[in-house]
This record gives structure tokens, C-alpha cells and sequence, in this order.
């Protein structure tokens, strides 16, 4: 297995993705969208959500494909960004055929982001302008860190931020994560610079320092938000994908499984003041094998090891900006 060529979630065949942030407000945008509607399910595990659309994605719910999935900053005013989307591809004739309508089917989540020190005095909602602009900027190539969704995002300890990698398993499948990474809990080991997620790092993707060393307790208050950041502003959203064809059943489970993916990156995670979400996108340019027990645990335990990488390159990848109130771990001493 080996990364895909941009080691993004856009190494999946026909996802693109589109960003849009602001500096001042200090929040943004992710979009994840592609040219055909995608079949999409969701698996919640933190305990305070804030979320769009997603009872649709059941099993057995009426519509099974979306147009697009949106990661927003911006809490509830955030979930906005989707009307932006569902503006933008209704203008180019997308959406489900109802009677002589289309309707956009853009789920979306959201994170806290509104006690980060960014300017939060807006007349009117700037979520839905930001996600038709992220829309817009839809393409396979993205930037990391500081950017959409993950513009104003921290952890406890450090900066958070925009992370993605991909995964090509060795029948040439391809899996990818996306994440806004806010977690009240930390992504690297106390008092250091490894990545709790270093035993799965590839190529040096995230400073290459490998795992670090010594237990950690079953809590301290070392390992969460204080002072600005409190526990109630937190949250990490994710959207994971593949190529190959799985149905809404297939794609929830593989977004439950994605979940360890963070529980191996970040600590604490699920907690009840985060409102954790991994969204499932297949977009079905690949068919499954035979085996299709085997290959479907291989997949999901692939999308787990992509978000945990993800939700690294994230904190790897933040830049600093005026008036933050955590610093980036490339400020850290010894940090590239």
C-alpha cells in the first residue's frame, strides 16, 4: 500500500474538493463534491453535534446519492454554507428530480470556531457566500492547514486545521480522508513534538519523527482546552472516500470504522463536548471483488488509517495568523 499521487482525498477518481476561508473571521469553507452524485452515509459519535440533511443518508432512506458534503467553521451559522452549495449547483442543473424542480442534496457538519479571537460582528451570515465560493474553487488540488473549514480550528495544545491523505491498497483501490480538525483533546504526545498518529506515518508526511514514547494517563487536564479555547468549542468532521461501489449500508459501516481513525490521532476524542462526524463518499468507479467481506474490511480499516493521518497533516500543516490564540506546530522548538 502506498499513498496516492497528491496524497489527498482527491486521489479517489471523479471527489474534487473546494476551499474558502477568511482570514478575518478567521473560519471557512470545505466542500467535497464531485461530477456525478455520489452515494454517502454518516456515522456520529461525539456528543454535540451540529449538523444538515444527514437522516437522508440512512439506510433505507428515500434519495441515495448527494451532490455534495460540506465541512464548515462558523457553529450553527455555519451549516449556511450548504445553501451556498445547493445555490451554486442548482445553478448548474444538479440536484435530485423532484416534479419539474431539482433539489441539491448537500449534507453538511460544522465545528465551533467563534471564541478563536476572528471577527465574529457580521451584519449577515457570511457561511453561505463562503460556500458557494468553495464550491466554485472545486478542484483535485487543495491546500492544508490554515484553510476552509479548518481556518480557524484548534486542539488542545496547538493550532488544528484543513488535513487529507490517500491510501492505494494493493488491488489498486483507492481510499481518502478529509478533515477540519477542532478537537478539545491533542494530535501529539504531552510535552512533545511526535504525532500520536507517527506508527502510521508514510513518506515523512508529517516531520517523519515516528511514534512517541510513554503512556498516556486516562485523563489529565494537560490534554484538553483551557483558558480561550473551553471544552464546549470542539469538534472534528471528516468526510473519508473511495472508488469502489459500495451501497448506503456498506458506506455507513465504513464511516463507523473510519472513526478509530481518530481515536488513534487524537486524545481524548469522542468526547460529549466534541461533536465528532465521519461522513462516507463512494463515488462507484470501481466494482468490488468476489470477496467482498475482505476486501470491505481491508477498506474500512484503510479509511481509519487515512483520518488518522489526515487529522496529523492537519496540525503538521497550520500556519500561524494574527491573533491566534494557540501556536502551530511548526513554531515549536525543533519543528521544520
Amino acid at each position: 500500500m502506498r499513498p496516492g499521487p497528491r496524497n489527498l482525498i482527491t486521489d479517489v477518481e471523479g471527489l474534487l474538493v473546494g476551499n474558502a476561508s477568511d482570514d478575518r473571521l478567521k473560519s471557512g469553507v470545505t466542500v467535497v463534491t464531485a461530477a456525478e452524485p455520489f452515494t454517502a452515509a454518516v456515522d456520529v459519535r461525539g456528543g454535540a453535534p451540529g449538523t444538515r440533511e444527514t437522516d437522508l443518508l440512512e439506510p433505507g432512506k428515500l434519495v441515495s446519492q448527494v451532490d455534495a458534503l460540506v465541512l464548515s467553521g462558523g457553529s450553527s451559522f455555519g451549516l449556511d454554507a450548504a445553501s451556498g452549495v445547493s445555490d451554486g449547483l442548482r445553478a448548474q442543473g444538479r440536484g435530485f428530480p423532484a416534479g419539474p424542480a431539482r433539489v441539491p442534496i448537500v449534507p453538511a457538519a460544522i465545528l465551533f470556531d467563534l471564541a478563536n479571537g476572528g471577527a465574529k460582528d457580521w451584519d449577515e451570515n457570511p457561511y453561505r457566500g463562503l460556500g458557494r465560493t468553495a464550491l466554485s474553487a472545486a478542484g483535485v488540488d487543495f491546500a492544508l492547514g490554515t484553510e476552509g473549514a479548518g481556518t480557524g480550528a484548534n486542539t488542545a495544545t496547538l493550532k488544528g486545521g484543513l488535513g487529507s491523505a490517500s491510501l492505494v491498497l494493493d488491488n489498486g483501490a483507492t481510499v481518502g480522508a478529509v478533515v477540519a480538525v477542532n478537537a478539545i483533546g491533542m494530535a501529539t504526545v504531552p510535552g512533545g513534538r511526535n504525532f500520536l498518529a507517527g506508527m502510521l506515518e508514510l513518506d515523512g508526511e508529517f516531520g517523519g519523527l515516528g511514534a512517541g514514547t510513554g503512556p498516556l494517563e486516562p485523563f489529565s487536564p494537560d490534554y484538553i482546552k483551557r483558558g480561550p479555547a473551553k471544552p464546549l468549542e470542539n469538534t472534528t468532521i471528516a468526510v473519508v472516500a473511495t472508488d469502489l461501489a459500495l451501497d448506503k449500508a456498506a458506506a455507513k459501516r465504513m464511516a463507523a470504522i473510519a472513526h478509530d481513525g481518530m481515536a488513534r490521532a487524537l486524545y481524548p476524542a469522542h468526547t460529549r463536548f466534541d461533536g465528532d462526524l465521519v461522513f462516507t463518499a463512494s463515488t462507484g468507479k470501481r466494482e468490488m471483488e468476489s470477496d467482498r467481506d475482505a476486501l470491505g474490511m481491508m477498506v474500512e480499516q484503510a479509511a481509519a488509517n487515512c483520518l488518522a493521518r489526515a487529522i496529523a497533516r492537519a496540525v503538521f500543516s497550520a500556519r500561524p495568523r494574527p491573533g491566534d490564540n494557540l501556536p502551530c506546530w511548526s513554531g515549536l522548538p525543533g519543528a521544520v
